[in-house]
């Protein structure tokens, strides 16, 4: 076998560690403290949080936690990019060769750049890009509350993703005549690397952690940050469709109150959780999961004992 070969097989074998569950369930804080007692870099794994300037309703980490932990995968990209899972786990393979896999912890809730990292990947049909842009223009100004029904339709499985992959599943169905979710699993590439999972969920206590931070992140003055983006960044651009920013910035335009949009962002964001919940229910295998209540007694040091061995005791 040739060394590329050998070094391709190796990297098969490797087992990452990630760290995932619903947003506000506890993994960020459970992380870190894995992190730094390990001596490990973080690799984020959150569609929101790859975007300059959208900081505070991310719950991006803080500048003193990235003092105390090296991380990852943050500030990617401009709030006008568009950025994929491929991107995403393009520069995270990057990452994980260049630190190796034993000193990364992978922590996120994005499952479909979790899936881009370590299941086949995707080999995407070409698209002609004139009717890709007509399409683009029909499709953008709809909510995604339509666009999620209209992928039930189209491709079921997808319909319970975001707006940009909700987009994504139309727009490769509606010009290439077939269902993403198939092209998946016809034309995809060999993994890199395997995975063991800390799924980390408090159960019935996540609608009023989810509720604490809504306030937390007012109260760190996530109304401003979001009066600040509005003035420079188009209200088309992508990194607005994180949770909460269309709803506050339609109180900086003065087009609702901010009760009202508070109330918009609480539902949202359980609808979100509720939804990350049913994906790493059914896309994860029993074997390789561990699930963690962040509640627990103990549950740092279980945390502990997986990262270092792969189990709970």
């Amino acid at each position: 076998m040739s060394s590329s070969g050998a070094s391709a097989g190796a990297e098969q074998q490797s087992l990452l560690r990630i760290v995932c569950g619903p947003t506000g369930a506890g993994k960020s804080s459970l992380a870190l403290a894995l992190a730094e007692a390990q001596g490990l870099t973080i690799l984020v794994a959150d569609s929101r949080q790859v975007y300059r300037g959208f900081d505070i309703g991310t719950a991006k980490p803080t500048a003193a936690e990235r003092a105390r932990v090296a991380h990852a995968g943050l500030d990617l990209a401009d709030p006008t990019e568009r950025y994929s899972a491929a991107t995403w786990a393009a520069q995270a393979a990057e990452v994980i060769r260049r630190i190796g896999v034993e000193r990364v912890l992978i922590v996120g809730g994005t499952g479909l750049y979790l899936k881009a990292l370590t299941e086949p990947l995707f080999e995407e049909p070409p698209l002609d890009p004139v009717r890709r842009a007509a399409l683009a223009a029909e499709l953008e100004p709809l909510d995604t509350a339509t666009l999620r029904r209209w992928v039930t339709h189209v491709d079921a499985c997808r319909a319970g993703l975001g707006r940009t992959q909700l987009l994504r599943a139309l727009e490769v169905a509606m010009l290439t005549g077939r269902r993403i979710s198939d092209l998946h699993r016809e034309a995809a590439r060999a993994p890199h690397w395997r995975a063991r999972w800390l799924v980390v969920d408090p159960g019935d206590d996540l609608h009023p952690r989810i509720e604490r931070r809504l306030g937390q992140m007012l109260d760190e003055g996530w109304l401003d940050e979001v009066r600040a983006l509005a003035a420079r960044v188009p209200d088309v651009a992508p990194a607005w469709n994180a949770c909460g920013y269309e709803a506050l910035r339609g109180v900086v335009q003065g087009t609702t109150s901010l009760d009202e949009a508070k109330r918009a962002i609480f539902v949202a964001t359980r609808q979100y959780a509720k939804r990350q919940r049913t994906w790493f229910r059914h896309q994860l295998t029993d074997e390789a999961v561990t699930p963690i209540d962040p509640r627990s007694a103990g549950a740092t040091d279980a945390a502990a004992r997986w990262c270092s061995e792969g189990r709970l005791a």
